[in-house]
C-alpha cells in the first residue's frame, strides 16, 4: 500500500514563494480553492493528478514533497520531549505530528534550541569538576557545530545535487570506474591540470595523511595510506582546488550558525566529492543494483575500501534515479557513532549510547564476518541490518589499534536487492526488538536495557530482583 501523502506545509511554501493566494494557486492547478486550504492544513493527501499539476505549473521536483523529512523530524521531536522538563506538559505522539506536519521549520529550529539548552546543562554540570581541573570547556563546546553539520546532512537524504553531479561528470571524462586505478588517474589530472606534483612520503606516524603546498603545487601523501585512502585523499585534493565555488554555495544556502559548523561542513562537502568521484553515481549505481548490494563484490569490482562503498551506498537519492535508501553508522568499541547517514526511516540517537540490541556492537567478535539481522524499531517498521567490523592497521608497535563496526541497512520491503536476504524468511522470522536508545525506547520488558526511559516512571521492590532491577510503569 502507498503511503499517503500530507505535505501541506510544502505547498504553502511554494504559494507563498510566488507570491500567490489560495484562490489563485487553485486556479493554476485547476482544483478548488478548498481543496487547497484542506490540503494546506493537512486535511486531505496530496493526489498523483495534483502532484503532476504542481511540477509543469512551477517546475519543481515532485518527489520533495514526500513524507520521509517529517518522520524523521517526528522521531527526533519524540527524543527530545522524553527530556524531564517537559514531563508535566504531556507531549503527546499527535501534537509532535501536527508540528512537523504544519510547520517543520519551527520544529527544526525546537530541535535546534533543545540541542543548545541540553548542551547547556551539561556544561554546567560539569563546571565543579572543569574547575577542579582547570578546563576551559572547549571539549563540550566542540560538540556543538559536528551535531549542527550532521543534522544538516540528515536532513537532505546525505546526497548533494549539484556537487554530486560535477563529480559524476569528472569522473566520466577521466574513466573512472571502469577498469582503471582512481589514484593513478586522479594524480595525473592533477599534474597535467593544476600543475600539481604528488609525491608519496614516508610511512611516517606523526605526519600528517596529505599535505598541499598551494604556493609550489606540491602534493605529499603519506606512505601509510593504503591504496584506497591514498584515492581518496587524491579526489579529496581534486575536489578543494575545483568545485570550492559549488561547495561555497551549498555553505551560504546551509547557513550554518558559527563559523565553526561552517568550517567542518566545507571539509565534509569536499569529502562527499571526494565519494561521488572514487564511485560515480550512475555507474556505481548500475553496478550495485546488479551485484544486489553484495558488499564484498562491490569492494572487489570498484578497488574501494568497505567503509567507502557503505558511506556511498548511503547517498544514492538523486531524485528520478534513487538507489535502495540505506542508512549507514561508523561506531567505535565504546559504542559512540562517529558516522550516521540515512535516507530511511532508522533513527540514531542524538544523546546517549545506541541500542545494545543493534548488532554493529556484536561485529567486533564477529571475525570480520557479515552480521545480518531483521531488526524492528517501535514504530513497526523493519529493516535488514547489516554489520561488520574493520580495523586500521597501526603504524608503530604499542600504538592502539583502531577498530570501528559499520553498520548499513535497509527496510525489508527492499529485502528482493539484497543477496543477504536470500534463505531468509522475512515473514515469520522473529525480528530483533531495536530501539533509538534506551532513554526514549518504550519497550517495556528489554532484558538489555541500561537505564530507565525518561518519560516513565519506574518502581522498585526490595523484596523481588528480575534481570532489570525496576518495572517500568
Amino acid at each position: 500500500m502507498r503511503q499517503k501523502v500530507f505535505a501541506g506545509h510544502a505547498v504553502r511554501r511554494l504559494r507563498e514563494k510566488f507570491n500567490l493566494k489560495q484562490t489563485e494557486l487553485a486556479a493554476r492547478l485547476q482544483v478548488s480553492p478548498s481543496y487547497i486550504n484542506q490540503i494546506e492544513s493537512n486535511q486531505r493527501p496530496l493526489t498523483a493528478p495534483v502532484l503532476i499539476a504542481i511540477s509543469r505549473a512551477f517546475g519543481v521536483d515532485i518527489t520533495t514533497f514526500g513524507a520521509e523529512d517529517l518522520d524523521r523530524i517526528v522521531a527526533d521531536l519524540r527524543e527530545s520531549a522524553a527530556d524531564p522538563m517537559f514531563r508535566d506538559l504531556d507531549l503527546g505522539l499527535q501534537d509532535m505530528k501536527a508540528v512537523a506536519n504544519l510547520s517543520p521549520a519551527f520544529a527544526h529550529a525546537f530541535l535546534r534550541m533543545h540541542v543548545a539548552l541540553r548542551r547547556t546543562a551539561e556544561w554546567r554540570a560539569s563546571l565543579d569538576d572543569m574547575l577542579t581541573a582547570g578546563g576551559d570547556g572547549a571539549d563540550e563546546a566542540k560538540l556543538i557545530p559536528y551535531e549542527e553539520v550532521r543534522d544538516y546532512f540528515h536532513y537532505i537524504d546525505n546526497y548533494v545535487d549539484d556537487l554530486d553531479r560535477a563529480a559524476e561528470a569528472l569522473a566520466e571524462r577521466l574513466g573512472v570506474l571502469a577498469g582503471s586505478d582512481p589514484a593513478g588517474v586522479f594524480a595525473e589530472h592533477l599534474s597535467r591540470v593544476r600543475g600539481v606534483r604528488v609525491e608519496v612520503g614516508a610511512a611516517d606516524p606523526g605526519a600528517p595523511l596529505s599535505a598541499l603546498d598551494a604556493r609550489t603545487k606540491r602534493l605529499v601523501l603519506s606512505g601509510a595510506l593504503s591504496p584506497q585512502a591514498r584515492a581518496f585523499r587524491l579526489a579529496a585534493t581534486i575536489a578543494q582546488l575545483e568545485q570550492a565555488d559549488l561547495v561555497e554555495g551549498q555553505l551560504a544556502r546551509a547557513a550554518f550558525r558559527s563559523p565553526t559548523a561552517r568550517e567542518i561542513a566545507r571539509l565534509a562537502l569536499f569529502n562527499y566529492v571526494a565519494g561521488a568521484l572514487i564511485l560515480p553515481y550512475s555507474r556505481f549505481r548500475a553496478l550495485a543494483r546488479e551485484r544486489r548490494h553484495d558488499l564484498d563484490r562491490l569492494v572487489l569490482e570498484t578497488g574501494a575500501s568497505l567503509e567507502q562503498v557503505c558511506h556511498r551506498l548511503s547517498t544514492l537519492q538523486r531524485p528520478g534515479a534513487r538507489g535502495v535508501p540505506f542508512y549507514f553508522a561508523k561506531v567505535d568499541r565504546a559504542g559512540n557513532i562517529t558516522k550516521r547517514h540515512s535516507a530511511t526511516r532508522f533513527q540514531f540517537a542524538r544523546h546517549g549510547g545506541a541500542c545494545p540490541v543493534w548488532n554493529v556492537h556484536q561485529a567486533f567478535e564477529a571475525g570480520g564476518q557479515t552480521l545480518v539481522q531483521i531488526g524492528e524499531m517501535p514504530d513497526g517498521v523493519r529493516y535488514l541490518c547489516l554489520a561488520r567490523a574493520i580495523t586500521v592497521p597501526t603504524l608503530r608497535y604499542g600504538q592502539a589499534p583502531r577498530a570501528y563496526a559499520l553498520g548499513l541497512g535497509c527496510e525489508v520491503s527492499f529485502a528482493d536487492d539484497m543477496i543477504y536476504a536470500d534463505g531468509l524468511d522475512l515473514k515469520a522470522a522473529p525480528a530483533a526488538r531495536l530501539g533509538v536508545s534506551c532513554r526514549i525506547c518504550p519497550r517495556r520488558d528489554c532484558d538489555l536495557r541500561a537505564f530507565p526511559p525518561l518519560d516513565r516512571d519506574i518502581r522498585t521492590d526490595p523484596a523481588v530482583r528480575g534481570v532489570i532491577p525496576f518495572e517500568i510503569l
